[in-house]
């Protein structure tokens, strides 16, 4: 009766620990060159390199700006669609709302920069 219960309960920790752990999802913009001003979502956070982490929904799309001295602005976007989330999908076999966060992003974003 007690090793069922600590196979359950340990069932449980590993289910809710894969569960949180594959909520969040994290990327590195780079850019080159790098050292560039850059600006996620019109919010400028640092310089390139980058490391992204957020735990936004399948779908959510952030907004890049990238600036640099004689260099022109890019612009572009990465969304929250760019790879299968293998954990979020285990964690939704056991909880259904993990399937909220089963992609994630590519593991890097480089951009290059054009000369003026």
């Amino acid at each position: 009766m007690k090793l069922t219960l600590s196979i359950k309960v340990i069932s449980l920790l590993l289910a809710l620990s894969i569960l949180f752990a594959s909520c969040a999802s994290t990327t590195i913009i780079q850019s080159e060159p790098s050292g560039a001003k850059l600006y996620l979502n019109g919010e400028h956070v640092g310089e390139t390199p980058y490391t992204h982490i957020d735990t936004k929904i399948i779908g959510s799309t952030n907004t890049v700006r990238l600036t640099m001295e004689g260099y022109d602005d890019f612009i572009g976007s990465f969304s929250r669609d760019e790879e299968v989330d293998i954990g979020a999908v285990i964690g939704g076999i056991f909880f259904l709302f993990p399937f909220l966060w089963t992609m994630k992003y590519k593991p890097f974003h480089t951009y290059e920069l054009q000369k003026k």
